[in-house]
């Protein structure tokens, strides 16, 4: 199976069915909530997209029709997902505002924590 490619150069069909034509369309028995119905048909519905070796499924539905325009939905989103870009991370430093907090906190979980002892006998 070819691994997740993320080239901008492949183009997301407007239509649905140009959409299909670059996919392997395998169906299979649903199973689990629904009923006998879902038990003896095969309405789940899997998607594989050649060019970029996305795979989706769809068995939410009783029909096998339903599930494959989820299905095609659902793969449109994570192919339009994998054409964006993400925005370099900008390391930036810790506020100085944050480091007082958090040496305040430390510093009254401290004496909390102090005073929590038992205190100390003094020989004088």
């Amino acid at each position: 199976m070819p691994e997740h490619r993320t080239d901008p150069e492949v183009p997301i069909p407007k239509s649905d069915t140009e959409l299909l034509v670059q996919c392997r369309v395998q169906v299979f028995r649903a199973g689990g909530k629904g009923g006998q119905h879902q038990n003896v048909t095969e309405s789940g519905v899997r998607l594989i997209h050649l060019p970029t070796g996305t795979v989706v499924s769809s068995r939410r539905r009783r029909s096998q029709h339903a599930n494959k325009r989820e299905a095609l939905l659902v793969l449109r989103k994570k192919l339009i997902a994998l054409q964006q870009r993400r925005k370099p991370r900008i390391p930036t430093g810790v506020p100085k505002q944050a480091i007082a907090r958090r040496r305040h906190a430390k510093q009254r979980r401290s004496l909390r924590k102090t005073l929590r002892q038992t205190p100390k006998l003094e020989d004088t």
